[in-house]
């Protein structure tokens, strides 16, 4: 059943592909779906985006080891902040204004809406770097679990994986990612409910599955778990994190018009509150279902959930996991190619070296440049060079470090400036780069948070303190928004 539900899913895939390849005909068909997605499948992307193998497998395992029950709270933040709150603030602001300065990606917003040059290509450097390691993150999460779930070598399992996520990206670029997208999104949401039915049923229900936490140690069914400190990093790294991900924004980038925003908004939080809780909410239990008191008793923390799931589940369940969890990551490593492989082709090649590129020479560079972060991402996950957790948070916190100051000023303030959106994206990166050599890559989360801090804070103050903006370049990105922008 496990090879039946696999073949099922990868055959999916690749007919979804294939059907919407004929409808790209342009490079912001290939790109943006051409601006014309409704909010369904706006809704599915952003929430599979959000959520992949590195929840299931490596967060959902260490976090709810370390916090317990309590690290539900990361999954309700990731609904109410990064889902809910996101949406509304930025959604539609950013669908419109984007369309008005026709920008396609995150560096080019940064160039046509502070007029800086650098900036942009600065942006799409960072993007490119510190993504590579994020996507490295996803293939290792999922390079663990068919290892152990199919018996097939780590390698083989991983470079299947990215032949196939390529495969998605070439035939039907964004459009047929967000398509794919929907389909995973309901296989996530099947999985995950029942993955949480067999997982209480294996522990005696679920008042027997606390009081046996319990016993372990009170302080894991506590309100805020045994270390509320680093539980509240983790909530913010991981909720306000997605407001400055490339990946994350990019969906409302492509999404049709106000109306879907509304949807799309409820549709994304109800999502994320179904499969962030669940995931962690599970991960919690691995103590009480393994029977174990180290972690390394089954190979460490990465591997807690996957041992968790084989003692729970029937053969034929643990194929649909395997779907689920190949569902979130596939969405993710899409995204992720593709906001990579933009930000060189559109935003450095076409935007900087050689502007009178056409067309069709912008999208055939986006899918060798697809292939190459496929490959360098593959390089590193083989590599097995860090706890999951770990890896995925020093590039999260370094790109949304960067990226969140300047832009969520730049879409919500007429007041903020190109000065002010350089000093937070430098500081932002400045913070990320000192705290991970002082602090060393076990304080990821608490250096991402602070970076973001840095950029939210350091790019109002100096644009307080420069010239105001261009009046051209205020007029051109805020009128006719239809919302309220501060001055």
């Amino acid at each position: 059943m496990k090879w039946v539900f696999l073949a099922l899913y990868l055959i999916t895939v690749v007919v979804i592909a294939a059907l919407t390849s004929r409808r790209v005909k342009s490079l912001d068909d290939f790109h943006l779906g051409g601006r014309n997605v409704g909010p369904w499948l706006s809704a599915f992307a952003y929430g599979t985006t959000y959520f992949s193998a590195v929840i299931f497998v490596g967060y959902a395992g260490k976090l709810g080891w370390a916090f317990g029950t309590a690290a539900t709270w990361i999954g309700i933040g990731n609904a109410l902040i990064g889902s809910a709150l996101a949406w509304a603030m930025l959604g539609n602001r950013t669908r419109v204004m984007t369309q008005r300065l026709g920008a396609t990606t995150m560096p080019e917003f940064f160039e046509k809406r502070f007029g800086s040059k650098p900036l942009k290509i600065a942006a799409a450097l960072v993007i490119f770097i510190f993504l590579v390691p994020y996507s490295a993150s996803v293939y290792q999460g999922l390079g663990f679990l068919f290892e152990a779930t199919f018996g097939l070598p780590f390698e083989v399992c991983m470079i299947i994986m990215a032949t196939i996520t390529l495969l998605a990206v070439f035939l039907g670029g964004y459009l047929g990612s967000v398509f794919i997208d929907m389909v995973q999104g309901f296989v996530m949401i099947a999985g995950v409910v029942l993955m949480m039915i067999f997982l209480f049923g294996k522990m005696g229900g679920v008042s027997s599955a606390f009081t046996q936490l319990a016993a372990i140690n009170p302080s894991l069914v506590s309100a805020f778990g045994p270390s509320p400190k680093n539980l509240l990093w983790m909530v913010c790294l991981t909720s306000f994190g997605v407001w400055g991900l490339p990946q994350m924004v990019h969906k409302f980038y492509a999404i049709k018009d106000q109306k879907s925003v509304r949807i799309g908004s409820i549709v994304s939080t109800v999502f994320a509150l179904i499969i962030g809780g669940c995931a962690y909410l599970a991960g919690s239990f691995s103590r009480v279902v393994l029977d174990i008191s180290d972690p390394a008793a089954v190979g460490g923390v990465d591997a807690l959930v996957p041992e968790m799931l084989f003692a729970a589940m029937p053969e034929w369940m643990l194929g649909l996991i395997i779907v689920l969890v190949l569902s979130a990551s596939m969405s993710t490593l899409q995204s992720l190619v593709m906001v990579s492989s933009s930000a060189i082709s559109i935003d450095l090649v076409k935007g900087v070296f050689k502007p009178d590129m056409s067309e069709k020479a912008v999208k055939n560079l986006m899918r060798v440049l697809c292939a190459l972060f496929v490959v360098v991402s593959l390089v590193i996950a083989l590599g097995k060079v860090a706890e999951i957790v770990t890896l995925m948070s020093m590039s999260w916190g370094t790109v949304a470090g960067c990226i969140m100051g300047p832009y969520v000023y730049g879409v919500l303030s007429k007041r903020t400036t190109k000065a002010g959106a350089v000093c937070g994206f430098a500081a932002g990166l400045l913070v990320s780069i000192v705290l991970t050599i002082v602090l060393g890559t076990g304080e990821a989360p608490f250096t991402g948070c602070m970076a973001m801090l840095a950029s939210m804070v350091v790019t109002p103050v100096a644009s307080f303190l420069t010239p105001r903006p261009a009046d051209d370049l205020v007029r051109r990105a805020f009128a006719q928004t239809g919302t309220r922008a501060a001055d």
